[in-house]
């Protein structure tokens, strides 16, 4: 309950000015207090600004540069048949020329039903959207047990609700665990049609013919083709001799390129590759500005300034000033709040020896560190770094993304993973997201100093109570004061009225 507050009524005195000369020295600790809450909220701030900048780096960046196709010089043309294929050099390509006839595509083990009545007389034709119940009414050698339909494929039950889609039905026939089936629909003939999604002669596709959901889809016998592998005839492109050559499935890889078939061809493919450094120089390139810029950010932030005489203003102090007055000082005051920290500076360590440890591998293609109290910033010699990618692009692709037999080995990952290192302890401490590099995103409460923030709120607010109390006992005592002298003065008028009458 509220105090009643009488200011110098009877007495004259300015009460509250006495009060809150009073108070302002009571109210030290408090504002010592808000202080450093403020000062702990500034620097996990700044955490969260410097991971998002990390995460960014890790998941934008890094992941970007450390795809094969990222540093990938080599490019393959297909002229001929080119309807029949398509080809994409990897790094691994060896440049030798290849006239390719496809003589046989691959085809995974398929079963497909032989047609679904689809429309009536003065009846809208049936989609994909229809349910399997609208399906039923035209085809009505299928019923549903309890208004399901039931499915059996490769020895998994599936129970398909009739209220369900056709569309919907497939998903889930796709999508059901161990069946390893892709289930497709053709809205003109009205077929369903489940093939195994494993090119081996052990993907099948064994199912029921008696399921209710099978003949909705028609009452003839299913049709079942076996499991087929792709084939293809091959030469060096001057070699009259033609090799036959058998995969498991239309997408393979040869002489380091990629090919995915699609279709037999009627005369011959021929596929080339060049040489083509433009995209990983660019690639090489950004990623270096990259790295400089997050390494600049680190740097600046443990060695910035420090300016403890500017503590953080109080809401009285900020009465006195104006906003540009209040903005300089608290620029001042925000300085300097990593000031030589623990998890940056580790974090500056660790990328910093993931470079040195491959420096000599860096230099031979072109990419160097400048000066000592540059801290580590990188140069690029493009010309070299050019003629390095046309020369040995495999040289270049092992030191960033490490040889095909150890991927990890590659700088990349190795500055991934003290990204994520990195994250990790700043997650910890300061609640920061180890996924999102949103400097809006919300702080998780139960880090190190979100539980320190939490006793502050607590601490300021039973303070902030003490204070309250504290200001009303004072005020009280002048309202009892002020009220005697108001009693002292009635009575004083009282006798000289009656001492004059």
């Amino acid at each position: 309950m509220a105090t009643l507050r009488i200011s110098g009524l009877a007495s004259g005195i300015d009460v509250d000015s006495i009060v809150k000369q009073m108070m302002t020295a009571k109210r030290a600790p408090l504002d010592k207090l808000t202080q450093q809450k403020q000062i702990m909220e500034w620097q996990r701030d700044n955490y969260r600004e410097i991971n998002s900048k990390l995460v960014d780096f890790k998941t934008n960046k890094l992941t970007t540069y450390d795809k094969s196709s990222a540093l990938n010089t080599q490019s393959a043309v297909v002229t001929g048949d080119t309807d029949a294929l398509k080809a994409e050099a990897t790094a691994d390509a060896n440049g030798i020329t290849m006239n390719i006839k496809v003589t046989q595509i691959a085809k995974a083990a398929t079963a497909v039903t032989s047609g679904a009545t689809m429309s009536a007389v003065n009846q809208a034709r049936l989609t994909s959207s229809s349910t399997l119940a609208d399906l039923q009414k035209l085809n009505s050698g299928a019923s549903a047990t309890g208004g399901v339909f039931k499915l059996t494929v490769n020895g998994k039950s599936i129970d398909l609700p009739q209220n369900m889609s056709i569309a919907d039905a497939v998903t889930k026939i796709s999508q059901t665990d161990g069946a390893n089936v892709t289930a497709k629909f053709d809205e003109v003939t009205g077929k369903l049609s489940i093939s195994s999604k494993i090119y081996s002669a052990s993907g099948t596709v064994t199912l029921n013919p008696a399921d209710s959901f099978l003949k909705l889809f028609g009452a003839g016998a299913l049709v079942q083709t076996a499991y087929q592998p792709s084939k293809i005839e091959v030469n060096n492109g001057s070699d009259a001799v033609w090799t036959s050559l058998e995969f498991a499935s239309n997408s393979f890889k040869l002489n380091g390129v990629s090919f995915t078939l699609l279709d037999k061809t009627t005369t011959s493919a021929k596929v080339t590759t060049t040489n083509d450094p433009a995209k990983a120089l660019e690639s090489i390139k950004n990623f270096v500005s990259d790295y400089n810029t997050l390494l600049n950010t680190l740097n600046t932030k443990v060695n910035e300034d420090r300016y403890t005489d500017y503590s953080p203003l109080t809401d009285e102090q900020k009465k006195e000033m104006s906003e540009t007055q209040i903005e300089a000082w608290e620029n001042k005051s925000k300085s300097g709040l990593l000031k030589n920290d623990d998890i940056l500076k580790s974090t500056l360590a660790t990328i910093r020896s993931a470079l040195t440890d491959k420096l000599g591998q860096l230099s031979s293609i072109g990419i160097t560190t400048g000066q000592y109290y540059e801290n580590g910033k990188l140069y690029v010699d493009e010309e070299k770094l050019k003629k390095a990618l046309s020369d040995n692009p495999q040289q270049v692709t092992t030191v960033f993304q490490g040889p095909s037999g150890s991927p990890t080995t590659g700088l990349f990952d190795k500055l991934s993973t003290e990204m994520t290192n990195a994250v990790e302890k700043l997650s910890i401490k300061a609640g920061t997201s180890k996924f999102s590099s949103d400097v809006t995103a919300a702080f998780k409460t139960d880090s190190v100093m979100g539980k320190e923030l939490a006793d502050y709120t607590t601490r300021i607010k039973d303070l902030q109570a003490r204070m309250n109390d504290y200001e009303d006992n004072i005020y009280k005592r002048f309202t009892a004061m002020e009220t005697a002298i108001s009693k002292y003065n009635s009575q004083s008028s009282s006798l000289t009225s009656y001492l004059n009458s």
